[in-house]
């Protein structure tokens, strides 16, 4: 604690001698006078190597914070935030939908969701209902949740991808009173409609014939809202502020069936303005947002540009490799959304003109793996990538402020209580919290890998841990005694891309090809194991617990394991045996993965 208390007097006292006009040479020497006075030469080691880092982090922080003051002292919420946004470009476009070309303007997105609100409001809904959407991205789908908002009902963001069960759990979870889909979503409603209580007013955007609404008892919303009023709705009662929920979005559901995570008003506004902030984000840049809108990275990192910032979207219904570079150009877009292997998709196509002539300068989004850092940006001519890595629920985001290759975010040495978050060491057995004679949790080393933790605090928007709809959920993600007796923290989690299943087969019958029907029936593709470990039995523990650590050590390499192993070709659609010959070509990058 005097570590950091003295190197924050030194900033301190340099950042003062700044601010009265004293040159950089002076005030240098004044800090260290003054750090050489409280402590070693250590700390000033570090704070001279991390201290630019750490006074823009502190600066974005600052920044984000005193806006978020500012708009819960005056009650407002993301609606009143959109409208002064509206307010200042009223003719600007707002959201261009790449699939058709259409273009909304801010005024018409406001009229459109007004339309929405005032639809809501007819069908009796009161603040605190919850309405599903489930369609592929659209503008209507932020006009949707947007509108709604407006009435205080909040939307549940639904994966398009889910089917059956997964599907049918989502919208239960959530306690939806209706639901609005997509038409070409039609035959996924059709699988769970019988399924879904009468109750549930079912509305349809898109083309559908007469004969596909009866079906499934549903209505088409678009002439509805052709026909309903465009003015600003009345207030909703009672009102929204800041930490009152905004809308539901999903965990990815690998690690068990997806978690509504709870989005109060508060969190979107601090997720938007910390990319905009944090990778320096201008108002006259246009973003091209290929990530589905019912995730955090593009209906909050993508589209909160748009309804918070003032910039323009570019929706893409799906991302494609292949036009990726020539929409940029079509729409001047100069910054982008990646997540995931996009990059590394965006590498493996051929080479093309379009590659090099963008006006793109800043990629923005987390997973970018540190082999393809380079490669990317300097095929691509990105100047900036801005990687960041935080769950949708998470109160301990982090990002790349300074473009250290591979990273996806800082820690600060030297003022570590201004944000308070921290890589604590798990037991890699049963991943349980490491803790220390005080029972409190052990901090990593650097270099050491462990779990991140964020220090609750309900009162500050950017410490709170809203949670999920499922309560019991919201408490197996929140630890006690972490950095210090009687607090809480936030413990972050592996929700992605599913790897590995190990799977007992003792009497040597079971059948991949089997096994892959089944899956692509009730889960989306990435929550399909990309491997598949067939054993005749799985080793425990003597208290009966998987032993992963071998199987993680051992990974998917046929020469350390008698196992079968088979690796998901998704081009051939089926799993192949992993020989030698296959893992050499997926380690050296031959085979994609």
């Amino acid at each position: 604690m005097h570590n950091a208390a003295s190197v924050s007097a030194s900033l301190g006292s340099m950042g003062l001698l700044r601010l009265v006009g004293v040159t950089w040479s002076w005030s240098l020497v004044a800090g260290l006078g003054v750090y050489l006075g409280t402590k070693s030469w250590k700390y000033f080691y570090i704070a001279a190597r991390t201290a630019k880092r750490d006074l823009n982090g502190l600066y974005v922080l600052l920044r984000v914070k005193l806006a978020l003051w500012r708009y819960v002292r005056s009650a407002s919420n993301i609606p009143s935030i959109f409208a002064q946004t509206v307010k200042r470009h009223p003719n600007k476009p707002a959201l261009i939908y790449e699939a058709t070309g259409e273009t909304w303007t801010f005024t018409q997105l406001d009229q459109i969701s007004n339309a929405v609100a005032h639809w809501a409001r007819g069908q009796g809904w009161v603040s605190g209902d919850v309405v599903a959407l489930f369609m592929e991205s659209r503008p209507l789908q932020v006009a949707l949740w947007l509108g709604l908002a407006k009435v205080g009902v909040e939307a549940a963001l639904i994966n398009f991808s889910l089917r059956c069960d997964p599907l049918l759990h989502c919208i239960g979870v959530s306690g939806s009173r209706a639901i609005v889909f997509g038409a070409e979503l039609a035959d996924a409603m059709l699988e769970v409609s019988s399924s879904l209580s009468q109750s549930m007013v079912r509305f349809s955007t898109g083309d559908l014939s007469v004969e596909h609404l009866a079906s499934l008892a549903a209505q088409p919303l678009d002439p509805i809202l052709a026909a309903a009023p465009r003015h600003e709705p009345s207030p909703c009662d009672p009102p929204k502020g800041m930490n009152d929920r905004l809308f539901y979005i999903y965990t990815s559901g690998t690690t068990g069936l997806p978690k509504a995570a709870i989005v109060v008003h508060s969190r979107y506004y601090r997720i938007a303005a910390f990319g905009y902030f944090a990778f320096r984000m201008r108002s006259d840049d246009i973003v091209y947002d290929c990530l589905p809108l019912y995730h955090s990275a593009g209906n909050i990192i993508g589209v909160g540009q748009c309804l918070i910032h003032g910039l323009t979207v570019v929706v893409k219904k799906k991302f494609s490799a292949s036009r990726f570079w020539e929409d940029c150009i079509k729409y001047n877009c100069t910054v982008v959304q990646y997540i995931g292997e996009i990059c590394r998709y965006l590498l493996s196509q051929p080479v093309r003109p379009s590659e090099k002539g963008h006006k793109v300068r800043l990629a923005v989004g987390n997973g970018l793996r540190p082999s393809v850092w380079e490669a990317f940006t300097e095929r691509f001519g990105v100047a900036q990538i801005g990687e960041f890595y935080g769950a949708t629920e998470c109160n301990c985001s982090i990002a790349n402020m300074d473009g250290k290759v591979g990273a996806c975010g800082f820690n600060s040495r030297i003022l570590p209580n201004v944000y308070p978050i921290r890589l604590v060491r798990v037991d890699e057995d049963t991943m349980e919290l490491v803790r220390d004679s005080r029972g409190l949790c052990v901090p990593c080393q650097p270099g050491e890998p462990g779990l991140l933790v964020g220090r609750i605090n309900q009162q500050d928007p950017l410490r709170r841990f809203d949670g999920y709809a499922n309560q019991d959920a919201t408490r197996k993600k929140i630890a006690q005694n972490v950095f210090k007796k009687n607090d809480t923290a936030y413990i972050s989690g592996v929700e992605g891309k599913a790897g590995m299943a190990a799977i007992a087969d003792p009497a040597g019958s079971f059948d991949c090809s089997s096994f892959l029907q089944n899956i692509q029936r009730v889960l989306p593709s990435y929550a399909r194991p990309v491997f598949l470990r067939i054993s005749p039995h799985v080793d425990t523990t003597g208290t009966f617990k998987i032993q992963k650590t071998r199987l993680q050590r051992e990974g998917f390499d046929p020469r350390l394991t008698t196992d079968q192993i088979f690796l998901l070709n998704p081009r051939a659609a089926c799993y192949e045996a992993v020989d030698e010959a296959l893992y050499n070509a997926i380690v050296e990058g031959r085979m994609p993965l």
